[in-house]
């Protein structure tokens, strides 16, 4: 059911892209690293299930979303207003604080880590680099269309692809199949976090929703097939990177497998130092248009209306913090993916939708639901992130 009429296809092909762009970030980089004990079968599993968990909690968060802009009869609805109408102010106060805290830290990681490709690249001082980066990607997300993002994005993605494809031929000539065949399915959990953080893109779905005019068919599409996409790149680029590790015990004594690319073939550094720009990019574009849109609906902005304060409150912060610590990079990946990702994007909208689904208080129009199960599917997103997390903060305390 939609708010009003159906947008044209473009529009469509925009907001996949604009998943897709958002999905492909900086996780990217650190998947095989975190991939690589339990080899790339067990792995390659546990990916799927992560995506396929993440296009769950996303579909849920569209739901909420959609069924709120009903509601209110507005769209431009964030996680504030979804939260406030489904969990009360406990829900929001909470809500409100882990988005911004994870936003703000990816920020941060992207800002310092583009910024580093920029100096290397360019030859100039890193906070020359950083507001420059800042101010491009930033004045793409203020000043353009949502027709001009979509065509942005496409063109990173595009930019992506070709990058990504000019690695995997470079890196595969030298390809132990050997390496592929270690499975150590003990070792996925530890690899859940930065995988599932890797699959980020449900901060967008509030602009997806608001984009699409509510059409819960649109969303699905371009959530899915907005995923998909990076998963079939996550697949083949672990292949790639952890089949270049040439012996178990090669692989035992690397702590990065890309290192050892980056060291043992000149070609490849370039490569990959653009694939990485790209794909930060592109999700550096979704992350600034989901914070500001959160910022705004947070600030009691009129909608519709594009107001500097909330892109400067999204961009000044990131560009400060990054400059004070330029190693911030993995620091902020790591405490976001384990502790943020599985809260924010996974407990949080199954609490939400189970609220609007099951809530005697709920009074708005209810529209078919996006994700099938009832409250058994709810339960294992609960229940599984809630899982994940303990073994994670268990694991961090007897490494104290």
């Amino acid at each position: 059911m939609s708010l009003s009429l159906p947008l044209p296809s473009r529009s469509l092909s925009s907001s996949i892209f604009l998943v897709a762009g958002t999905t492909i970030g900086a996780g990217i980089l650190a998947i095989p690293a975190v991939t690589q004990e339990s080899g790339f079968l067990a792995s390659s599993v546990a990916c799927i299930l992560c995506w396929i968990f993440m296009v769950t909690t996303g579909l849920l968060i569209a739901e909420v979303n959609v069924n709120t802009m009903c509601e209110l009869g507005s769209g431009g609805v964030s996680l504030v207003s979804m939260a406030k109408r489904t969990l009360g102010v406990a829900g929001v106060q909470f809500s409100c604080w882990s988005y911004i805290f994870i936003h703000y830290a990816l920020l941060i990681a992207y800002v310092a880590r583009s910024s580093d490709i920029l100096t290397n690249f360019l030859g100039i001082p890193l906070w020359e680099s950083a507001t420059l980066f800042s101010l491009v990607f930033g004045g793409i997300c203020y000043f353009g269309s949502q027709r001009f993002i979509g065509a942005v994005n496409g063109v990173l993605l595009f930019g992506i692809i070709i990058s990504f494809t000019s690695l995997v031929v470079v890196a595969s000539g030298d390809l132990h199949l050997d390496a592929l065949l270690k499975v150590n399915f003990a070792a996925v959990p530890m690899s859940i976090p930065i995988i599932a953080l890797s699959f980020v893109y449900q901060n967008v779905v509030p602009v997806l929703c608001t984009n699409l005019e509510g059409n819960l068919s649109r969303v699905r599409t371009a959530i899915v097939l907005g995923t998909a996409i990076p998963l079939g790149l996550f697949l083949v680029w672990d292949v790639v990177i952890l089949g270049s590790v040439s012996t178990p015990e090669m692989a035992d004594k690397i702590a990065d497998p890309l290192q050892q690319l980056l060291s043992t073939n000149g070609v490849v550094g370039p490569i990959i130092q653009a694939f990485s720009f790209l794909a930060i990019g592109t999700s550096y574009i979704g992350f600034v248009l989901g914070l500001s849109d959160f910022l705004a609906d947070l600030l009691k902005l009129p909608a519709g209306e594009n107001k500097p304060l909330p892109y400067i409150l999204t961009l000044i912060p990131p560009l400060v913090l990054a400059l004070l610590d330029p190693e911030i990079f993995f620091k902020a990946l790591d405490f976001a993916g384990t502790y943020g990702v599985l809260v924010l994007f996974g407990i949080i909208p199954a609490a939400m939708a189970w609220s609007d689904r099951y809530s005697s208080s709920s009074t708005s129009i209810k529209l078919p639901r996006l994700v099938p199960g009832g409250k058994v599917t709810l339960s294992l997103v609960m229940g599984a992130s809630g899982c994940i997390i303990l073994s994670e903060i268990l694991d961090n305390l007897m490494h104290l």
